[in-house]
């Protein structure tokens, strides 16, 4: 029986950046995967879905092209094409991660991953059965699609993300259930490629995380590129039909049906936890998730999890955050816990939407006293250039202390421009210090700029 320092069970965000930093850190650390190195994410989630919203901006630039003077009189969509490059890019990464797993000495089981006892794995691959043993176990197995009560998933006419990111061709007409990141950018994208979109939200509004004047004018927008909305509204049957599938919907104004080729359940994700003998071992389970301390500790002293299976906030980062944190405080290093106010949180549609901190809502219901700088992309030279006018920045300070408490921007590359006040949050910057960073010209970065100057009535292009 082989034995490690560390085993990780999955490789996803977590799992490999796990196994990664414990490797670094001098630990013989082993990774199990059942399927492909990467994870979800790398596979079948944030990386693949990217690189198909790139190939609808594509689209979107060609369809509007005349506006800068080129004109494409005619055009083909080879949507096989389209999905071949994003299952193209995937494999590259999950290769890539392929790479710093024999770079960094990890041994990699391929297999099922089962607890024979705290210490023990039994991995079952294709051709063998085999047992190792750990010192410290870390469990990264993610979370997968959450289906409707009593409805399942048929990978046809009921699909989840997964079979939406590999279908042979555009559907015809599309119904999204669920209005999350993942609702938003798919309907988005399918929209972009010519499918008539209904995306429906038992919530009051899209996005419900995000502030409410973002998911506001996310939906202006989205409708105004043709996709039918529905809010405050329940599902409350779903039925197969000779030429798709029917869904019974509950609005304010009463039940309607709504008919589509085919129907997308983004409600959410549920954590992997089945199949591994946690009962066995005794480790505690809430709510499907695993129970962790600030350490990501069970309470079973020396096993771990990390990532979606510990629960909310869903996010790759997030998880490979939880890596680094559990794998140094593991080892000794580190005693810093992840302030969990500053986890960033993007959606990738057009316009982008990107957040971090106190919605205003959740500024109100502290009975905080705020103040908000907000900054519209029309003001801003580069988005003017780029033709990119539609959103704005909307940054949170505390009127007291003038420290930022919230970032949100919706608008052109709003995932790239968080990092600035993803840095300033982190670093309890204020107001005044955003507004004496110079910011080159022209560039989106000066919306930070601008929405932090108008608290001080300091801006000077607004």
């Amino acid at each position: 029986m082989e034995k490690f320092d560390l085993a990780v069970i999955g490789s996803g965000p977590g799992g490999y950046v796990a196994a990664v930093r414990a490797s670094q850190l001098g630990l013989k650390t082993a990774c199990i995967e059942k399927d492909k190195i990467g994870g979800i994410c790398l596979n079948w989630g944030c990386i693949p879905t990217k690189a198909l919203l790139k190939n609808a901006e594509i689209l979107n630039h060609i369809k509007h092209s005349s506006d800068f003077g080129v004109n494409i009189s005619s055009y083909e969509i080879d949507f096989e094409k389209v999905i071949k490059r994003s299952r193209a890019v995937a494999d590259r990464l999950s290769k890539g991660v392929e790479m710093l797993f024999k770079k960094n000495n990890i041994t990699k089981f391929s297999g099922i991953a089962r607890f024979l006892s705290k210490n023990e794995i039994e991995i079952s691959g294709e051709n063998n059965t085999e047992v190792i043993w750990a010192d410290k176990i870390i469990v990264a197995t993610g979370a997968r699609s959450r289906t409707i009560p009593g409805i399942s998933f048929d990978g046809n006419k009921i699909i989840s993300s997964k079979e939406a990111m590999i279908l042979p061709a555009a559907p015809k007409s599309l119904i999204i259930v669920g209005a999350g990141a993942i609702g938003v950018e798919f309907a988005y994208f399918y929209n972009t490629f010519g499918t008539k979109v209904t995306l429906i939200e038992m919530m009051p509004k899209i996005l419900p995380v995000e502030d409410g004047e973002v998911s506001k004018q996310l939906e202006i927008s989205l409708k105004k590129q043709g996709i039918k909305i529905y809010t405050s509204t329940k599902v409350q049957n779903l039925n197969k039909t000779e030429t798709g599938v029917s869904v019974e919907i509950e609005t304010s104004k009463g039940v309607e049906k709504v008919e589509g080729e085919k129907v997308l359940v983004a409600i959410g994700v549920q954590a992997n936890t089945e199949g591994l003998n946690l009962e066995k071992i005794g480790v505690e389970i809430n709510r499907g998730y695993i129970v962790v301390d600030k350490n990501y500790k069970t309470n079973v002293d020396n096993i771990f999890a990390i990532g979606d299976v510990i629960g909310p906030p869903l996010l790759a980062h997030k998880a490979s955050a939880e890596a680094i944190n559990c794998v140094e405080k593991i080892v000794g290093i580190s005693n810093n816990d992840i302030d969990y106010s500053n986890i960033p949180g993007c959606t990738f549609s057009s316009p982008q939407v990107g957040s971090i901190g106190l919605t205003e809502d959740k500024a109100k219901e502290k009975v905080i006293n705020y103040a908000i700088g907000k900054f519209p992309y029309s003001g801003n030279g580069k988005a003017i250039a780029s033709a990119e006018t539609e959103g704005f920045v909307k940054l949170i300070f505390d009127k007291e202390t003038d420290e930022l408490l919230g970032g949100h921007i919706i608008g052109y590359d709003a995932a790239e421009l968080l990092a600035e006040i993803s840095l300033a949050k982190q670093n309890k910057l204020k107001a005044k210090d955003i507004i004496k960073s110079i910011h080159s010209h022209p560039t989106l970065s000066e919306l930070i700029m601008e929405s932090a100057a108008i608290v001080h009535n300091e801006a000077i292009h607004f």
